[in-house]
């Protein structure tokens, strides 16, 4: 089973150089990509961790007011990384650039309220019980059909339902550096069966590694696919489309899902090649993204890798104006590359171009002035910052969407007697043009 199984220790490490070719970089410059580690820096002091407070939450089911943890590691590479106990949200990942200045390059809020607004797209949060669709809020187990809410167009279910597992405040160990935060879901919460302990596991390295790891375990058979919604964008979290557009994108993925018009996958994989969604040699991610359907990605990449490989090299994304990259590791079997497609857009003029312009790499371009009438403002998020479409990224290391209606894809049922774990490595840099 791909991500049903015993528990076992990680044991790839990503590469500190990697070279690749980029048609987006100038007519397919060159470009080293060189990990912030201690072959460019003196020896990293130890990471350290703080542990404050962000306010307080009532528990959504029993009413129970409940303190809000924080917590913050930073290292001598000059990261720093924030998660709060509500929802296990990463709220801020700040990192810095080839200028030597920092960026926080996550979508978030400052406050609880924010969190808990409607507008919120599952900003940092950790989604479950089953992230992404379930379609027509259905599944059979063992003979048994099971309906659960459905909270998308009132068809489907998506992220868990209307009180997903990033609705609660989970309860915080640390142990030096590391912080486990744990939450207990109740059998027939949503409609699951079972109840289920679920636990993720958060850690900083010194260079530059932000590393997790989701657990659970259940008493009764019932579907599992966890995930991290974090919002990207490596210019900074303020910054916009424009920046997004910036971005050079890859994805190790030779076949994706076919969906239908509500995005809930058919049980087809479709081949990448001469489509849209060729992204295994690096791309613009604006011009590609001008070339999806709808102007935007919201699919599931299958990821490519041997059957008995855990985690593998899953997704690198660079932004050539501050040098900075992300580059992801997971042992799932797919991601899901959404590009923010639902956010605002007020003035209905937000979308990707053909060809980036000759400027592209120097200009910095401001978001849309917005009437304040408007009927679609935009988010309000970190430090003022209004987030519109298109204004981030993000890659969810995943099981296929709607596995558990679909026998061709990798089993999501866990069974008492099994730990599901699922790893998953943010790693980021600065690349240096040769």
């Amino acid at each position: 089973m791909s991500n049903s199984s015993k528990e076992r220790q990680f044991s790839a490490e990503p590469d500190s150089i990697r070279t690749y070719r980029s048609s987006g970089l100038r007519d397919a410059s060159t470009v080293t990509v060189k990990s912030m580690d201690g072959t460019q820096q003196a020896e990293a002091e130890a990471v350290t961790l703080t542990v404050d407070g962000f306010g307080t939450v009532k528990d959504p089911l029993t009413g129970e007011v409940q303190p809000v943890k924080r917590f913050t590691w930073s290292n001598a590479g000059g990261m720093t990384v924030q998660v709060i106990s509500y929802g296990a949200i990463i709220t801020s990942i700040k990192v810095p650039a080839k200028d030597g200045s920092i960026a926080d390059v996550v979508l978030g809020f400052d406050n609880i309220p924010g969190y808990q607004q409607a507008k919120n797209p599952y900003f940092g949060a950790t989604i479950g019980r089953v992230a992404n669709r379930i379609g027509g809020g259905k599944f059979t187990i063992d003979g048994v059909e099971y309906h659960v809410t459905k909270n998308w167009e009132n068809r489907h279910q998506l992220h868990g339902g209307r009180i997903g597992f990033d609705k609660f405040n989970w309860v915080a160990h640390v142990d030096g550096t590391v912080v486990t935060l744990s939450h207990t879901n109740m059998d027939g919460h949503e409609g699951y069966p079972g109840t289920v302990l679920a636990s993720v596991t958060y850690e900083l390295k010194k260079d530059n590694r932000f590393v997790f790891t989701f657990k659970a375990t259940t008493s009764k058979p019932t579907p599992i696919n966890l995930t991290n919604h974090s919002y990207f964008n490596l210019a900074g979290h303020s910054t916009g489309h424009e920046e997004v557009y910036r971005h050079i994108v890859s994805v190790n993925a030779d076949r994706i899902t076919e969906t239908d018009e509500d995005s809930i996958p058919t049980g087809k994989l479709l081949c990448v090649g001469g489509t849209p969604y060729d992204l295994r040699i690096p791309r613009e991610l604006g011009p590609a993204m001008s070339r999806a359907p709808g102007e935007g990605f919201d699919n599931n990449f299958c990821l490519t890798k041997g059957t008995e490989q855990r985690s593998t090299f899953t997704a690198r994304v660079v932004h050539p104006h501050s040098g900075r990259f992300l580059e992801v590791y997971t042992d799932q079997p797919g991601v899901q590359l959404y590009t923010s497609n639902f956010m605002p857009d007020p003035n209905k003029n937000i979308r990707p171009k053909p060809i980036n312009a000759p400027d592209f790499y120097e200009a910095t371009h401001l978001e849309p002035v917005v009437a304040p009438t408007t009927g679609d403002p935009p988010i309000s998020g970190k430090g003022g910052a209004r987030y519109f479409k298109h204004g981030a990224f993000c890659l969810e290391t995943q099981n296929y969407p709607d596995a558990v209606n679909h026998e061709n894809f990798p089993n999501s049922v866990l069974v008492p007697g099994d730990t599901y774990v699922h790893e998953v490595i943010y790693k980021f840099g600065i690349y240096e043009e040769i």
